[in-house]
């Protein structure tokens, strides 16, 4: 059976719907980096998604290919990521998506080298005949981290967010948002096929203990 991340990883893929603390390891993705509104029609973060799904499943495929990873194992292609931010914004202002930054990304496996991932990136632009030089080898390391589900749809974040900084502020924590720790979202969900009432969505905010946090497992709303 492929490994699938969410099920082996629950703690960082499946959290309950009310806040609690996480502490993230260093992990490695494919990304790319954007700006502006994700709804677009034909806009940045589309393409972005082309690239990302295509060095994603050129990856996982490699097994049926010439090109052998060293310690690899099949496994389910893990879901798609985002770090979001606007300049001269402390939090995240919904009503503005033109002024998103954002860089988009999907896990990859331990096993995964930056020598595949060039090895990648080559197949991929010789396949399909497009350019994938905006995509990178990303190693990210979060560190202490509130985050809960949110279930609905994206523009209703907000109210989860929230939620989230009351668990904060309440617990001896602060948000601790810079250039290498940012607003943070898993996308469990196929928004093509599943209906905005439903999609769900990990919701991970960066934190800083103040000294007085006494480490609860989770918040009673």
């Amino acid at each position: 059976m492929a490994f699938d991340y969410k099920k082996e990883y629950k703690e960082f893929y499946l959290p309950k719907k009310k806040p609690g603390l996480v502490t993230v390891p260093s992990m490695n993705f494919v990304a790319v980096r954007g700006k502006g509104d994700p709804n677009e029609e034909g806009g940045d973060y589309k393409e972005a998604m082309g690239l990302l799904y295509g060095l994603a499943f050129t990856i996982k495929m490699s097994k049926l290919g010439s090109y052998q990873i060293e310690g690899y194992f099949d496994y389910v292609v893990p879901p798609l990521e985002g770090l979001w931010w606007q300049e001269g914004t402390a939090g995240i202002d919904y009503s503005r998506k033109d002024l998103f930054q954002w860089v988009s990304m999907i896990r990859l496996p331990d096993f995964v080298t930056e020598a595949d991932f060039e090895w990648a990136r080559r197949e991929a632009e010789q396949k399909k005949k497009q350019d994938f030089s905006r995509a990178e080898f990303l190693t990210w390391e979060e560190g202490l981290c509130v985050q809960c589900m949110h279930i609905g749809p994206y523009d209703e974040e907000p109210a989860t967010l929230e939620v989230i900084h009351r668990f904060v502020e309440e617990n001896g924590l602060r948000p601790d948002f810079s250039e290498t720790r940012r607003h943070h979202e898993i996308y469990l969900s196929d928004a093509r096929r599943c209906s905005p009432e439903k999609l769900k969505t990990v919701i991970r905010v960066p934190v800083k203990n103040t000294g007085t946090l006494v480490f609860p497992q989770e918040y009673t709303v």
